[in-house]
């Protein structure tokens, strides 16, 4: 089964899948926004948990501090993402209860 265009500049992966969620094999389009992270957690094989920094200013003290911003989003099989790895996640329709992201690089 050959891998879809997803509509961004991505490889698509060299194995295959036959995961309904998987932007590549599956039927879920992708769009909206892009963040690259960490990934911190992963349960039962498909979710991962990516976290990502940020400075945010404080006007109050006049200095910034960092910030984390941490996410669920879907593990494709196809791409072997473990944990530690940097990833590239794009948003997509409601997944489940906590997941509207999935990952679609493995960085």
């Amino acid at each position: 089964m050959n891998a879809k265009n997803i509509g961004i500049d991505v490889p698509a992966p060299k194995e295959t899948c036959n995961d309904k969620k998987c932007p590549f094999h599956g039927q879920i389009n992708v769009r909206g926004r892009s963040f690259t992270g960490k990934v911190i957690k992963i349960t039962f094989q498909k979710n991962a948990l990516v976290e990502w920094e940020r400075r945010v200013f404080v006007p109050k003290y006049e200095r910034s501090e960092k910030r984390r911003t941490r996410v669920w989003a879907h593990n494709p099989l196809c791409l072997g993402v473990k944990i530690g790895d940097n990833v590239q996640i794009m948003e997509t329709k409601k997944l489940s209860k906590t997941k509207n992201f999935v990952i679609v690089k493995k960085l």
